[in-house]
């Protein structure tokens, strides 16, 4: 044994056998101290020996030491005492610094101690000192820029250095892309391998620019020269490429390609499909940011379906590429073009998770004070037309045909007449060959317009707290007129301000019309707001649906119909706090969504040693903050309850409170224990305005009724070792909630039009179906149920959906899944003797 490996034996016994950082201590011991006190020359050779006990298996060149030992992962102690050698400005020779390169460029990178980060000053030296590099170090070099570019954002920066200091800077640089499986990177390698020499090297130059992205947003220096090989390329060219690649991302890798990683101690990893390797991370951010340069709408879009696809979770992991979507906000706000804020408009309301809407949020800021307007008017003012030119409905001509693209309820459609007017049955020849970019274009102005649809449905479903005024001829400019938000405004009802006196009306064949079918005229000073029922009384509640039924008119959401929650004597009594909606079994996941696309905040809970605040919803307006107190369920990762990545599945429910905005929060620990720590005596609940607590418990209503497990088929048994048998049963078919009453009251008006209306009756808490072979009963509010004569459980996961041949049944409003499954499940029901399903089948035919 050499006297090297002496002292190193001497120093690993000295320091403990750890992966964690442990610098203070190793710094103070003797043998540490005594190995940087070698002569240069030693200390050239420890760094040699070094390597070798970090790359167990890989012959290092210009080492002669056989006493090497395999190390788990680059042994921390190993790995601290060779960057403290690196870091000493040491000279080496040219075989020294091969040894150091070849042992080097396979050392898996850590958070700590990376003796990557100083060989390039090593390199730099010799080159100083020598003034070239020989062929062999030079290939090395070429080598380990290579692994560098492969492996990661952090190592990739090493390896753009290095180029520099090999001065090799004007090298076409390798794309720092992967054969790995994901779609966008095969799609770039593919279509690279095909272009000529000059256009590669353009764009092998360009992504390798786009790889260097760790900054938050790209530095003046990075956009001044993406500019350049930008106009280098041809700007038409980039975003076609762009919008291309970009495009893919959505799809997972290819199921046939392996995505594990085996590190030299031996752990595994798989990446999943959906997810990116961290080169690639890195690219597609700087990606992001290239289209950001480009004002182009297709590109536009392609941004915001990037946006949103990178923010979606993987479930037990997380958002797939929160850097990426990061990037797209910056682009479609440094774009700021009216499909860019429609893409980001887009993206508030779609992307649900915290971090994100916070980045949303900022750029949305941003971008209103340019203008010199609030957030709000600029997410009014964002909402694109989609090249509509009537509220609905655009037509345009395309040779000897007009197309028509027009929205009848959720779903836009095109459709073409001839030059006679007649409808065609598809899309004419000479259409497909003649427009095909024209065609192109509409088809996305329908795809963006049925998501923007529903964007500004969620919206307008959260502006009750928000209790706008907007002046008349505003109003009509922005909702009433708007080629979008017309077609889901002029089916609300609105408080109008005429001479000091408020009426409510709707619009309706051309007129804004009150109940009772009186026109409303209208002033010049007129103002407006949005129409809730808790501000009227029963009679004029019950007129607004009346007229809704008889006019046909089909709300986008609850409005005539919303349901109304008031203080209850139970809360009078409880003060400062409801437990209307305590003690749920609730999933986790789901939960979270709801909270999301209602406009509440929440952290995933996993089973970890920290503190958690409950979901809570901010309320600006009314100076108050509203908290609905939860709990994980389960105690120990073997517990069925909690998944593997830690995370509860499912969550306890319990109070309702109202703080003062600015109050500290209180928490509760992840293993349970109670909320504790606020100072700040929460607000009686005598106080909260009736619209806010009426609101907040809806929200929270709902929260429960879509959540909760009592309403899943499959927990008749209790779920997991029978552990919630009792509450399933309860909750499946107990009393009924503001919700499920409202349910009631549609449904006892359909059924006289309904073809199962004579074999069917409401029965209390049920819909009490009689088919040919039993009597069915099904609960209003969770949709489970009971077959007669003994109530035996029916379990029906998924039923035909009775909608798609019942398009022209009326419902007053549109959201109510639960409703479609009653009756989904009333009409296979009604008809049981002709049910073919062998699992349904089993358990009627079973007495």
């Amino acid at each position: 044994m050499s006297k090297l490996d002496s002292l190193v034996d001497m120093y690993l016994r000295e320091s403990p056998d750890s992966q964690y950082y442990l610098h203070d201590f190793i710094t103070s011991l003797e043998s540490y101290k005594a190995l940087l006190m070698l002569p240069a020359d030693e200390q050239a050779e420890l760094a040699i020996v070094l390597c070798s006990r970090l790359s167990p298996g890989k012959p290092i060149a210009g080492l002669t030491s056989a006493s090497s030992e395999p190390t788990q992962d680059g042994d921390a102690r190993l790995r601290a005492l060779l960057s403290a050698l690196l870091r000493r400005k040491q000279h080496f020779s040219e075989e020294q610094l091969l040894a150091l390169i070849r042992g080097l460029e396979y050392l898996p990178l850590r958070w700590q101690d990376n003796p990557h980060s100083h060989l390039g000053a090593a390199i730099r030296r010799f080159v100083d000192s020598e003034g070239v590099l020989s062929d062999a170090l030079l290939n090395s070099c070429r080598n380990l820029i290579r692994s560098w570019l492969e492996r990661g954002t952090d190592t990739a920066k090493l390896a753009r250095r290095l180029t520099e200091i090999t001065g090799e800077k004007d090298a076409v640089p390798p794309v720092p892309l992967v054969r790995n499986g994901e779609i966008f990177a095969e799609a770039i390698l593919d279509d690279m391998q095909d272009m000529k020499a000059p256009c590669r090297d353009l764009w092998a130059r360009l992504l390798s620019h786009a790889s260097d992205s760790e900054t938050g947003s790209p530095t003046a220096k990075w956009v001044a020269q993406t500019k350049r090989w930008i106009e280098a390329i041809g700007e038409a060219e980039v975003a076609k490429r762009l919008c291309k690649w970009l495009s893919l991302i959505s799809r997972p890798a290819e199921e046939n390609t392996d995505r594990t990683i085996t590190y030299s101690n031996g752990y595994t990893f798989t990446h999943d499909p959906r997810a990116f390797i961290e080169v690639h991370l890195a690219i597609l951010k700087g990606m992001a940011w290239i289209a950001g340069l480009i004002s182009c709408d297709e590109l536009s879009r392609v941004v915001g379906k990037v946006g949103i696809s990178a923010y979606a979770k993987i479930p037990g992991t997380g958002p797939r590429a929160t850097r990426v979507g990061n990037a797209c906000v910056w682009a479609l706000g440094n774009i700021g073009s009216d499909c860019a804020l429609a893409q980001l408009a887009l993206m508030k309301v779609k992307v649900k998770f915290g971090t994100a809407q916070n980045s949303i949020e900022k750029a949305l800021v941003k971008l209103a004070g340019k203008l010199g307007v609030s957030p709000d008017e600029l997410g009014e003012m964002s909402v694109p037309d989609y090249g509509l030119t009537e509220v609905g409905r655009h037509e345009e001509k395309l040779g000897d045909y007009t197309a028509v693209l027009e929205v009848d309820g959720r779903k836009p459609s095109i459709t073409f007449k001839n030059h006679e007017g007649k409808a065609m049955k598809s899309v004419p020849v000479a259409v497909k060959r003649d427009f095909e970019q024209d065609l192109k274009e509409l088809r996305g102005n329908a795809k963006d317009l049925e998501k923007m649809l529903s964007a500004q449905r969620e919206r307008l479903d959260n502006i009750f707290l928000a209790q706008k005024t907007w002046p008349l001829a505003l109003w009509r400019e922005r909702y009433l007129d708007h080629p979008v938000v017309g077609m889901l405004a002029r089916r609300l009802i609105w408080w109008f301000m005429v001479e000091g006196k408020e009426t409510a009306a709707i619009w309706l064949d051309g007129n804004l019309l009150m109940p009772d079918g009186t026109p409303l005229e209208l002033y010049g000073d007129t103002t407006v707001r949005i129409w809730h029922p808790i501000e009227c009384s029963t009679e004029e509640v019950l007129a607004w649906r009346r007229f809704l039924f008889e006019h046909m008119v089909q709300q986008p959401f609850k409005q005539a119909h919303r349901e109304i929650y008031l203080l209850t004597d139970a809360e009078r009594t409880t003060r400062i706090y409801s437990n209307r909606f305590a003690s749920h079994v609730i999933k986790q996941h789901q939960f979270s969504s709801l909270c999301a696309a209602r406009g509440w905040k929440n952290r995933l809970r996993l089973f970890v040693d920290d503190d958690y605040p409950p979901a809570f919803r901010e309320l600006p307006l009314w100076d108050m903050r509203a908290e609905f107190w939860i709990d994980g369920i389960g105690d120990a990762f073997t517990d069925e309850f909690v998944l593997e990545s830690g995370a509860f599945r499912y969550l306890s429910t319990d109070q309702v409170r109202f703080y003062p905005i600015n109050a500290d929060q209180v928490s509760a620990h992840a293993y349970g224990g109670g909320y504790t720590g606020s100072g700040a005596d929460p607000i009686p609940m005598e106080d909260i305005p009736l619209i806010v607590l009426s609101e907040i418990l809806r929200d929270v209503d709902l929260f429960v009724g879509v959540t909760s497990v009592g309403n899943d088929p499959t927990w008749g048994d209790g779920g997991p070792g029978g552990r919630f048998r009792d509450y399933w049963k309860t909750l499946s078919f107990g009393e009924l909630g503001e919700t499920a009453e409202t349910r009631r009251e549609i449904i006892a008006g359909l059924l006289p039009r309904l073809k199962i209306g004579r074999v069917s009756r409401l029965d209390g808490r049920f819909l009490r179906v009689s088919g040919k072979l039993r009597t069915y009963k099904i609960h209003l509010g969770s949709g489970n149920i009971l077959m007669e004569p003994n109530d035996q459980y029916l379990c029906i996961v998924k039923a035909p959906n009775w909608s798609t041949k019942n398009d022209k049944l009326f419902l007053p409003f549109e959201g109510d899944d639960k409703l479609s499954v009653i009756i989904s499940k009333a009409f296979l029901l009604a008809a049981d003797d002709e049910i073919t399903d062998p699992t349904i089948n089993s358990q009627i035919r079973h007495s």
